[in-house]
């Protein structure tokens, strides 16, 4: 005989769940590169600008000799400008790595070069270690290639989650010297480190770690070591209110623990008329795809679904510490969606929470449907301002690589800003048109919308026009689809799978409150 019992869900320990704070210590300071300089530090990155004479830049480096001789093997070898790595012959026995950066570069060239020296010198036994870079032609380049080594450091420097019988050794770097005047550059790289560490912790947790009911408590953890405020709209609340396209996904649950999180930051001093913005994220513990059962290959990291609501919760992380000066609520959809007798499926029709009806045609484009309501719960506030993340569509990844991400807007003259952001941030995204005739797709006799259709083609596009169903017309809105949020080997600066793609991209576009107000007046 079966017995049948309420199912228990276990919720981990918080430990398990919330990251451990990064304990490295980072100065900046006017630092004269000299032998006597680096014999103080474990290991130590040199920038150089590369140009034609790459010979020529080495001869101010200690030790020039040496530099110019492991330069010519390496030419010999038929590497350009490569990334030169040695031990000084001092009591220190210093480790360090020369790079050269490309005048000009783009952000996404200066975080990859640094990825690759980061990888060089976080080495066992490197506890300090020193960043210099020699003057560049153009103002501002010097700086913005310390701060892309400083990035790259802090996240390779990150741990993250594992549960090995015998864990793996971690770095003992304590203590990052920039031979440079101190800046907000830094404080802020530091901060989008922090945010982007939380984004990929979560986002690589495994799914009996972090299931709907962990990550709420996990949430309500941070809320209150941050010193937010945390409102939770469960089940109950949501059946109340007619949140139908988010029930429907979590319909399927063995628990009643899914549900929307709301954080909110407020500044000690707002900035006088200033109106909050609102982050939204997609939060799918697991996907399993639903009725419409996902293969293994696609199943296999879909624990990381939920890594559109781990980049709006990081993002809100690395805001706070810059001490924003305007309001910001965070906006998580969380939940798992689930196969079962009860789950969601095709031709079913539901009712989302702004009245709008939606005939489900596939199971597994769930994200638009918690998106749905999480972003009418949103826009009903008036931010002046909301982004969304969400790992969304296959089509985005298909029209992209996992290299790019995805912005759609309801607000085409934004266009511009959002992909020179991009460009400047190093997170590199890419516009996509959200004409109005692309409704002609998504026309349904039984219903007001459909949910996507049968044959996918430019899905990415049409789950954007279906998600502007639900924004407030007048509330400007962005929508991230983050096809590079999982990648093999990481991307550019930051060296695992899972990415955290979309925090240091947001704190660029949102960190100048300034600049921010700029765009969305010129909107007017």
């Amino acid at each position: 005989m079966i017995r049948s019992g309420p199912i228990r869900v276990k919720v981990f320990p918080m430990q398990k769940v919330i990251p451990p704070e990064l304990r490295i210590d980072v100065t900046a300071k006017p630092l004269v590169l000299s032998g006597a300089a680096l014999s103080r530090a474990d290991g130590a990155v040199v920038l150089l600008e590369k140009t034609a004479s790459p010979g020529k830049a080495l001869q101010k480096l200690p030790q020039a000799a040496m530099w110019r001789k492991l330069l010519r093997a390496h030419q010999r070898s038929g590497q350009e400008s490569p990334i030169l790595v040695t031990r000084l012959p001092n009591r220190s026995q210093t480790l360090v790595a020369v790079g050269f950066v490309k005048p000009g570069a783009s952000g996404f060239e200066r975080l990859e070069l640094a990825g690759k020296l980061a990888k060089e010198v976080l080495q066992p036994g490197v506890a300090r270690l020193q960043l210099h870079a020699n003057e560049f032609t153009a103002p501002g380049e010097r700086a913005a290639a310390l701060e892309a080594v400083l990035s790259a450091v802090l996240a390779h420097a990150a741990p993250m989650p594992e549960q090995k019988s015998k864990p793996a050794v971690a770095h003992d770097l304590s203590h990052v010297d920039i031979a440079d005047r101190a800046s907000p550059l830094y404080d802020r790289s530091r901060a989008m480190a922090a945010g982007n560490h939380l984004a990929r912790w979560l986002a690589a947790l495994p799914p009996n770690v972090l299931g709907s009911i962990a990550y709420r408590a996990a949430l309500q953890e941070l809320a209150r070591r941050e010193g937010w405020s945390f409102k939770f709209y469960g089940i109950p609340q949501l059946e109340k209110i007619g949140a139908g396209a988010f029930l429907a996904v979590a319909r399927a649950n063995p628990h009643r623990g899914a549900g929307v999180v709301r954080l909110t930051y407020k500044p000690k001093r707002t900035r006088q008329g200033a109106a909050g913005i609102a982050l939204v994220g997609k939060g799918i513990c697991f996907d399993t795809g639903g009725i419409n059962l996902k293969p293994h290959r696609g199943m296999y990291t879909m624990h990381g679904d939920m890594q559109g609501s781990s980049v709006a919760v990081g993002t809100l992380l690395a805001l706070t510490r810059l001490a924003a000066s305007y309001p910001i609520d965070c906006w998580l959809a969380i939940t798992e969606n689930e196969i079962g007798p009860n789950a969601f499926r095709p031709q079913e029709v539901v009712r989302a929470l702004n009245g709008v009806t939606i005939q489900v045609v596939h199971s597994d484009a769930e994200g638009r449907m918690v998106l749905a309501d999480t972003l009418t719960l949103a826009s009903r506030e008036k931010p002046r301002f909301v982004l969304d993340f969400a790992t969304l569509t296959g089509a985005c990844v298909n029209a992209l690589t996992d290299r790019y991400a995805g912005a759609f807007t309801n607000r085409a003259g934004l266009h511009d800003w959002l992909q020179q952001t991009g460009r400047h941030s190093g997170e590199r995204v890419w516009c996509f048109p959200m004409d109005e005739d692309f409704d002609k797709e998504l026309e349904c006799p039984g219903a007001d919308v459909l949910q996507c259709t049968l044959d996918s083609k430019g899905d990415h596009i049409l789950a954007s026009r279906f998600l502007s169903r639900f924004v407030e017309a007048s509330v400007p809105w962005v929508h991230f689809d983050l096809a590079p949020s999982e990648r093999k080997g990481g991307l550019a600066h930051v060296p695992t799978e899972m990415t955290g793609f979309g925090v240091r991209y947001a704190v660029h576009l949102l960190g100048d409150a300034d600049a921010l107000d700029a765009q969305l007046r010129s909107l007017a």
